[in-house]
Parts: C-alpha cells; structure tokens; sequence
C-alpha cells in the first residue's frame, strides 16, 4: 500500500512543481507587460512643424490636442509646436480651411504634419456679425465673396464686382465715374426710410465703401436674414456688408503691384432720327396741329447732326496698387497706395481717385495684441450736367454743331421754338463744375486674451470726411437762348464727422461633446453732419485761385447751412452653441437706444434665434456615399431701420392774403392765419421680422456644393402715407406715420462644381438664382394709394402707385389697345376729343366713361429674378474666367419717349413704327405723343427691363516661375478682360439698369448710357 501511495505522490509533485513553475512564468509575463505599458503610457515630448501639403508654406495658430483629453497647443510663428503627450496616445490637428487630421505618435519626439486645404466649402470659415464661423456651424443666411474675385473685376467700387455672384443681392450699377452701386438685398423694405445697407469695414461702419480700393480686399460677407443682421441693430434692416481688408503675414515680405489701363465705350447704343427723317416727322407734328409744314425740303438736311456722336466718347480708365505686406514674429504689416482715373463716356467728364491704406498689429507678449488700420481717400472730378442725356437725346440733328465761321450752330436760327432750343456743345463747353471729396477712416483696437478661454476686445473707429464742389457760370453768349448775362459762383461743402467705439468680451469653450460661444457687448457711437451752400454773382474768372465768393457783389451774396448729430448706445449679446457638430443654436438680443427718438421709443429690443442640424454627421449617415454634408437650417430675427423721417416740432402756420377779412363800419383789414401742416403722429423706428429656412449640403468628395433657402421678410410699423381732408386747409393732402406692413418672400438657389482633371487642368462652375415678390401687406388706412414717379412726365401726371396688396412703386397708368386710325373711330369711342394717331385706351371697368378710374396696374420695378452664373478654368499657367448675369420679371417705365415740350427729335424705332396716316401701325402713335393725352403714362412706356449679359471675360497667363527666379520675382500674371462686352435686352433705350429711390425707381428720363470696359493688366509679386 505504501508503494502505491508513494507511487500515486510522485505524479502529484510533478504536477505541483510544473504548477509553480506556469505561475511564475505568468506572473514575469504579466509583470513584462505591466512594464511595457507603463513606459508607452509615460508621457513624452513630442514637437515638429506644420505645414501646408501643397505650399511647403508653414502655417501659424494650427490648433494640437491630445486625443480624448483637455492638453492642446498652437503652432507659433514658425509653424513648430510643443507638446506633452502619451507615447501610444494621438494628436487631434485641426485648422480653419484645412482637413482636420488625427496622427498618432508611436513614442516618436518629432511628427511633423503635413494639412491639406480643405475643398469643402461649408468647411470653410466665413466673417459673421463680431467674429468668424464654419460655414457650417452658421444657422442665418450669409455668402462670402473672396477678394481675389472682386479684383478680376474692372470694377472701382468692390460692390459692383459683386452682381451676379451672390443669390438674393441686386446691385444696380450707375454708369457715371466713381459713382457708388445701388445694392439691394432680398428686396425693397422700405418707401420713407433710408434704403441703403449697412457697411462694416474692419469692425467700423459705414454707408458706403467707396473709399475702398478692390485691391485692398481679403473678404467681403453679405448677411441677408434678419438672425445674421440682428446683432447690429437699427441699421440692419435692409442688410449688412462686412468688409474685411488685407492684412499682414507673419515672417515674410511682399510687395505686390497690380494694375490695368483700358477704354470704356458705349454698348447697345440709341440710334437716333437723322436730318431727314427728323424734319420728315416734325412736319407731320405741325400738320397734325394744322400748321404749315416747318420744312420746306426735309430731304436736303441729309443725314445732319450725330448728337450722341458728338457729345459721347470712348473714354479711357487706369488703376494702379501698390502693396507691401510682411512682418516679423512681435508684428505685422500691410500698407498700400492706389490711383485711378476714370474717364467719363461724356466728353470733358473725370474722375480721379488717390486710395491710401496702413494696417498694423502688434503682438508684444503672448494674448496681448493691438493695431490699427487707417485708410485715406482723396478724389476730384470734372463734372457733367445734370440733364446732358436728355438734351442728347432731343438735340434736332438739323442743328450743326459750329457753323462754318466756328459759332455754334443754333437751334433759333431753324424756328424750333423753345424746344430744342439748345445745342448740347453750348451745354458741356459752358459747364464749369468740379467736385473734391477728402476721406480719412479707420479704428484702432486693443486684444487681450486672459484665463484661457477669455477675449476682451476695445476698438475706437472713425471716419472724417469732406465732400466740396465748386460751380462757375460764366457770362457768355453762345446762341439766341443759351447766354447769361451775369456770371455766378456757387459752392457746396459738405462734412461729416462720425466715431464709434465698441467694446465686446467673449468666452469660448469646448467640454467634452459641447462647444459653445459667447459674446457680450456694447457700442457708442456719434454721426454728424453739416453742410453749407454759398453764392454770389459778378465773380471774374481769370483762373481757379481767383474764384471767391468775396470777390462778388456784396448784395447777390447767399448763404444757407443745415446738418444732423445723432447719438446711438447698443448693448447685446450672442450666444453659438453646438453639440457633437450635430445639432447648432445661435441666438442674439440687441438693446439700440437712438437720440431721434424719445420717451417710450426710445429702447428697440432686437432679438434672433437661429438652429440648425448637421444630418451628415449622424450615425445613420455613416454608410451613406452620396453627402459629404447635409445640414438644414432655419432662423428668425427682428432688425430696425433707424434712418426714418423724424418727428417735426413745429407746427407751421401761415398768413396769405387769402386769409384776411373785412369787418366792421370802417371795413378794416384783418390779418388773418391758418395751420399750413399738421403735426404727425409719433414716428417710431421700423421693425423688420423675418423668418428663414435653408439647406447646405456637399457631395460627390465635395465637388458639388448646394445651398437653398426661403425667407420671409417683413417690414411692420413701415411708414406710409395717411390721408387728410383738403377742407382741414393745410398746404399737404396726406402726413406719414407708422401704419404699413411690406412683405418680400422669395427663394434662392446656388450651387457649385470644383473638379481636377490630371494634374495641370481644374476648372469650378457656379451659379445662383433669386426670386422675390414684394407687396404692401398692410396699410391701417386701406385702400389709400401713394402716388409718385413724375420725373419726365410733361402732363403733370404720376407714373407709379404703391397700395395695399400690390408691389411698391408700381407702374400704373391707361392699358392702350391700339392707334386710332381715322375720325370715324374716333367719334364712335369714348375718346371723343381724340385724334386719328392717338392711343385708344381700355375703359377697364366698364362704366362707359373713360377717365382716371380706368388706370391699371401696368408693371413692376422691382425684379422678381436674377441670376447669375461663374466659371473660372485654369491649365498649366494659363487661366480663364467667365461671368454672367441677369434680371427678369422687370419692367422700365420709357419716360423719355413722350418726355417733349415741342419740337423735340425721336429714336429710329418711333420714326420706322409710328403712325403716320390710316393703316400705318397700330402699336406706336403719331409724331403727336407728346400732347396731353399721348403722354399720359400709359401701357405702351412700359417695357421689359429683362436683361442677360456677359458680366466679364478675363483670360490670363502667368510666366513660369524658373524663368523670374533671377530677378527674385515670386509672380507675373498678365491679362485681358472685358466687362460688359455682350449685353442683350429688348429694352428701347440705352440701359435697362435703372434705379432710383422706392416710388421713383425703374423711370427712365435721364440714365447714363450702359458701357463696356476693355482692358489689359498685369499682376507682379516679389
């Protein structure tokens, strides 16, 4: 037995031994293990650089985080970073414009990195209200335009370089030199109020940007829905341009000089009645009038007069910019120098412009930072006169320019009468006008960034500025009508002087799964201005220095001066939240207090919301191939237009003869007096509410970008009109207050493509379509119209009517349906003192009378579409870049067709289509059509205003690199462009842009011509 059991034991050692001996092993394993992993968790230092993949150029402030914890940092001047991180861990590298990375560190102590630029455009970041976004993190409605677009453009304004470009902004251009673009976002707000967009230049605002060179600029967003626009208040209600300026690079220099010299001439002229033709028609004019014909051989003037030929050009234009750009690690610099001159299509007219801009900012120690940026604006102008186009366009042709002894010829001389009794030379050869404008703006600022997620930014802006213009009439006599007798100096001088100061504190953050901004902040500001207009006559003219006002008759002297100040103090706030970059809220309130406004209108209360949901950042989405991102947005917002008529103090009161009164035996005159106006009732600031929802998306590796939206915009408390009682006796039928509601709703659509194909060709299309419907909602006094829009109607009339349910300053006249062609149509019409040639018009309600009730709604000025579409190629060195652009759904009211006092000239059109005996044409009248019932505003003046044009052609080269690096050139880029070069549009007249203020808008009497810009240009970077 007990060799068994020692037997049995034997095994049962082993097996305990071999026990051990896994045991102990396992535990040296584990031990091991518990070692190697203990040293790849110790932290260690980990450096490098980052640079841009396709550049080599190293990149500032990338941002560096340890993965799944709060450690991180930013790349410093240099691009080089530090940073304390697990051996095993990974560094989360992300930077705006670029495709964020995860690199891991593998125990290594250098990783440099390598981003590439991000094509996705919603990941791009775009300047918003105090700050910057990710395209995709914004909840409003917002387009960011680049600079390097605007300066393709021929454009002396960065806003003209805008049409076409961007959904939902109308820009109409005025074609005289150095003039400022007429901009319109997502419709017309306003009749009373101020109608232009507020313009922020580097933080500082401002109501044009004139003084802004093209070159000079980096960025330009335009905030279009009221939650984007809300954080500035009152001046927000018709839109917000942000300007962002160029501004230095860090460790670099470069100067950069760009410049083109062209021609501008006139596209899609008028053509204009000869000789002949014209004293063909004028005869029929006095036989219609039964008189004796005018001309006794109409055919012996041949083709006489050329009068646009004479008084327009082709003018030639020049731009030249000068840059340095660079800086060191404390600081940075931009300074730059412009010059334009501007040649006017109208011969004698200039415009010079002198552009300056110096920014610096300075970074002494670590968050603290502060600079400025001041820019200069000095131009002067040789001016033309008012109504040249209009006398262009009625000069009679059978009038010579000079007669063969070198006097001007003259209009007297051919019986004309008063009209035409003028030759446009005379006009322009006589006209003395120049205008100077001195411009100095800018701000200066103050950063500091403290506990981290804490920034308090001051800045103090202002602008100075002086407008002066200088008129001299001579004496002189150039024919029978056109002389004067006493010469006459007049002067105008303008100034303004506005500063504002703001001072905003914000805390960013982001914990775990929760990013959040907020900003809160304060504004004081002061607008001023003052103006001063002064004459006299008998001033001798021996040169410019001899032009006083003192050198005049001492009893012809005239002064009269007026201004306004304005104060504003704002408070707000702002609040961006986002949770896993899925689901987004932004929300703002602003708090404006304005000096034009008292007691309890005094505080406006602006709030906004805004939300939005990043769907392609779901989980569900994951699989999907089709969106890179997919987000849907919607925000709603309140803004106020504080730049409304004010509330008068004075009621006026007045004494006329009409007034007095006999009484008494002695029947004595009494005096008597009556109220002349009436006191409105209180005006508040108008309110704009709007309401916008949107979608964005990317797809196909982000080639395609798609952005829709629909808005709606409401004006509430808009001023109109209220109607009085004549037999109150006050000297005006109707006072304003806030009694209205306007209404625009629209959609807008945009898309791009951005592809490579190879390596040596990429090209980009993208385009962009707008609709709007604007109408008056509401007037609290009903069916009361406005009526307006008389510029160039002779018979007194008014061409437009603004009423409840129907768009502001609609045209509205007689629907004509036909030409009377003989007396017997005539007498069986009710037009009974008509004549044969006359419009037959509509007794539209069917009373059996013709008169002013049977006026009819007869087209809109404001365009319900516009479009437009942009391409840009690039191979190897060469590059090309089409733009086009146009408008539908518009109409023009042709004021100048009937705009005739007598013996006026007509177009080619009217003479080859007019009546001129029965069965001649039923469309166009007689040469009668200035009389009164011809020229009432009717059907046959309102034409379609629908255009599409070539907006610019730009095709460029630039020279191989290898070839410039001896001379230490970095870049020569040379180029052609055409602006405006095909332009089609059935419009009868010179240009279907026609602008003008709300109830005047789209009546043409007087516009400049519509011409192209040719041009070649050189870009060079050293």
């Amino acid at each position: 037995m007990q060799g068994e059991y020692t037997q049995l034991l034997l095994p049962k050692k082993l097996i305990n031994h071999f026990m051990k001996r896994i045991i102990t092993i396992s535990l040296y394993g584990v031990l091991c293990l518990l070692f190697i992993n203990s040293a790849f968790a110790q932290n260690v230092t980990v450096k490098g650089t980052v640079k841009d993949a396709t550049t080599g150029e190293t990149l500032i402030g990338v941002s560096i985080a340890v993965q799944g914890t709060q450690t991180g940092t930013q790349t410093g001047p240099d691009g080089t970073y530090t940073i304390s991180a697990p051996a095993n861990g990974n560094l989360a590298v992300s930077y705006i414009g670029y495709a964020s990375q995860t690199v891991a560190v593998n125990g290594q102590n250098t990783v440099n990195i390598s981003l590439k630029a991000q094509s996705n455009e919603l990941q791009q970041v775009v300047v918003v209200g105090y700050g910057t976004q990710r395209k995709i993190d914004v909840t409003g409605s917002v387009a960011s335009v680049k600079g390097e677009e605007i300066s393709k453009q021929a454009s002396v304004n960065p806003v003209g370089a805008l049409q076409g470009k961007v959904a939902g902004v109308q820009i109409t251009n005025n074609g005289s030199p150095g003039a400022s673009p007429q901009i319109t976002i997502r419709g017309l707000g306003t009749i009373y109020g101020a109608t232009n967009v507020l313009y922020v230049v580097d933080g500082v605002w401002y109501d044009d940007i004139s003084f802004v060179n093209p070159a000079d600029v980096e960025n330009i967003s335009i905030l279009k829905d009221a939650s984007s626009t809300a954080i500035y208040g009152l001046r927000a209600a018709n839109g917000v341009v942000l300007v962002t300026t160029k501004r230095g690079k860090k460790n670099s220099t470069k100067v950069d000089y760009n410049g083109y010299a062209g021609w501008q001439t006139v596209t899609n002229p008028v053509k204009m009645a000869n000789a002949t033709e014209y004293a063909t028609i004028i005869n029929e004019l006095y036989a219609l009038g039964g008189k004796s014909p005018l001309f006794s051989d109409p055919n012996s003037y041949g083709k006489g007069t050329d009068w646009y030929g004479q008084g327009l050009r082709d003018a030639f234009v020049t731009n030249h910019q000068v840059s340095v750009n660079g800086g060191g690690e404390k600081s940075t610099y931009n300074m730059s120098l412009g010059y334009l001159s501007q040649d006017g299509n109208v011969r004698g007219n200039n415009y010079e412009r002198f552009t300056a801009r110096i920014v610096n900012d300075i970074e002494p120690v670590k968050n603290l930072k502060f600079g400025f940026n001041i820019g200069g604006l000095y131009s002067k102008s040789k001016d033309i006169p008012g109504g040249i186009f209009h006398e262009l366009y009625s000069a009679a042709p059978v009038v010579p320019v000079y007669y063969a002894d070198g006097s001007y010829g003259d209009p007297n001389d051919f019986n004309l009468g008063s009209n035409p009794a003028f030759n446009p030379q005379v006009t322009l050869d006589y006209f003395n006008q120049k205008s100077q404008n001195y411009r100095f703006n800018g701000n200066v600022y103050g950063e500091l960034k403290f506990l981290k997620n804490f920034t308090f930014k001051t800045s103090l802006g202002g602008d100075i500025g002086q407008a002066e213009s200088r008129n001299y009439s001579p004496v002189y006599a150039a024919t029978l009508t056109q002389r004067n007798t006493i010469s006459v100096l007049g002067v105008n001088r303008t100034e303004t002087r506005n500063w504002i100061v703001e001072n905003t504190l914000s805390y960013s953050n982001k914990v775990q799964d929760h990013s959040f901004t907020v900003l809160l902040g304060q504004t004081a500001q002061r607008n001023k201005s003052y103006s001063l207009t002064a004459r006299a006559q008998n001033v001798p003219y021996g040169s410019e220095g001899d032009l006083y006002l003192t050198l005049g008759d001492q009893d012809s002297r005239f002064i009269s001066d007026g201004g306004g100040l304005t104060t504003s103090v704002s408070y707000f706030g702002r609040v961006n939240y986002s949770f896993k970059d899925r689901y987004l809220l932004n929300a703002s309130l602003r708090a404006d207090a304005n000096s034009g406004f008292y007691g309890a209108n005094l505080w406006a209360y602006l709030p906004s919301i805004g939300a939005g949901w990043v769907v392609s950042n779901e989980s569900f989405m994951k699989d999907q191939e089709l969106f890179n991102t997919l987000k849907i947005k919607g925000s709603w917002g309140k803004v106020g237009n504080a730049n409304v008529p004010r509330n008068p103090t004075i009621q006026e009161v007045t004494q006329i003869p009409q007034y007095a009164a006999i009484f008494g035996v002695d029947q004595q005159l009494y005096t008597g007096a009556n109220i002349a106006s009436f006191v409105p009732p209180t005006i508040v600031i108008e309110r704009g509410v709007g309401t916008d929802i949107g979608i964005e998306a990317s797809m196909l590796n982000s080639r395609l970008t798609i952005e829709a939206d629909y808005y709606n915009r409401n004006t509430n408390q808009a001023i109109f009109g209220i109607p009085i009682l004549q037999s109150l006796g006050a000297n005006v039928s109707r006072i304003v207050g806030n009694q209205a509601q306007f209404r625009n709703t629209g959609f807008e659509f945009s898309a791009g493509w951005r592809d490579k194909v190879g390596k040596d060709f990429s090209y980009s299309l993208s385009g962009n379509f707008s609709i709007n419907n604007n109408k008056v909602a509401e007037v609290v006094t009903g069916l009361n119209p406005i009526y307006a829009g008389g510029n160039g109607i002779t018979n007194g009339a008014l061409a437009t009517r603004t009423v409840l349910g129907r768009p502001i300053g609609e045209f509205y006249g007689y629907k004509v349906d036909g030409i009377f062609q003989t007396a017997e149509e005539v007498a069986q019409s009710l037009q009974t003192s008509a004549k044969p040639g006359d419009f037959k018009y509509v007794d539209t309600n069917g009373d059996g009378i013709l008169d002013s009730r049977d006026r009819v709604a007869l087209g809109n000025p404001n365009p319900k579409y516009f479009y437009g579409f942009n391409t840009s190629f690039n191979y190897k060195n060469f590059d090309l870049a089409l733009d086009f652009q146009g408008v539908a759904g518009v109409s023009i009211y042709n004021a100048n067709i009937a705009y005739r006092f007598g013996n006026e000239n007509f177009t080619k059109d009217f003479y080859d289509n007019r009546w001129h005996g029965a069965g001649t044409s039923n469309t166009y009248p007689s040469a009668d059509v200035g009389s009164t019932s011809n020229s009432a505003p009717n059907s046959f003046y309102v034409q379609s205003g629908a255009y599409f044009r070539v907006r610019n052609i730009q095709f460029g080269y630039t020279l191989p690199g290898n070839w410039l690096s001896k001379w230490k050139i970095q870049r020569i880029r040379l180029y052609a462009n055409a602006q405006n070069p095909i332009n089609i549009f059935s419009y009868k007249g010179f240009n279907p842009e026609v602008g003008g203020a709300p109830t005047e808008a789209g009546i043409d009497a007087n516009v400049y011509p519509l011409y192209a810009t040719y041009n070649f240009g050189v870009n060079v970077s050293f």
